[in-house]
């Protein structure tokens, strides 16, 4: 596998992923159950419809609302946090192994972004509702609800190949240097 950009650079990418994937979770997303604690943002993102998006907006409040949607623009920034964290991941993962498992794992290394272009559209589609909620499609909170599904099911995809991909590297090394030993 052509070793373009070097580990470093991707490693240091994770990394600036991963901080920042950590501070929007701490200083962003983990106030807002407090703040508004009768439904989360998963919640609303599987409403799927405009009845249930109604019964949120009610036990939200104006305040609530305003909250939620101020989480959802940061969440803008989360996307390309998450996507550089998982894509390195598994890109850093994939140069360890060899033949076809590799291949897929470069593919693999796209997912997080696939899965950012779910999210942005699910964002923009919450972000509607918000900021009409007495005049959007009924039609919003489903396709909402179907991107937010794409979305996790392509995330959850890059994780398990990560994760997968992750031990098999580590069980070839703990084995290959038992054997040299």
């Amino acid at each position: 596998m052509k070793k373009s950009p070097r580990n470093w650079v991707i490693l240091l990418i994770t990394c600036i992923g991963l901080t920042i994937f950590l501070l929007i979770n701490q200083l962003i997303f983990a106030s807002l159950p407090k703040e508004v604690p009768n439904y989360g943002i998963l919640d609303f993102e599987f409403a799927w419809t405009a009845s249930r998006i109604s019964e949120i907006f009610a036990a939200w409040g104006s305040d609530g609302m305003i909250l939620h949607a101020n989480g959802i623009y940061w969440d803008f920034l989360y996307i390309l946090s998450y996507g550089a964290l998982l894509a390195g991941l598994i890109l850093l993962v994939s140069r360890k192994l060899t033949g076809k498992t590799q291949l897929i794992g470069l593919y693999m290394t796209f997912t997080p972004f696939l899965a950012g272009v779910f999210d942005c559209i699910e964002n923009i589609l919450l972000l509607t509702m918000l900021n009409n909620p007495s005049v959007f499609s009924p039609v919003i909170p489903l396709i909402a609800g179907i991107m937010a599904t794409i979305k996790f099911s392509i995330l959850f995809v890059g994780v398990v190949f990560f994760l997968r991909s992750f031990f098999v590297w580590l069980t070839i090394l703990v084995l290959s240097r038992i054997k040299s030993s």
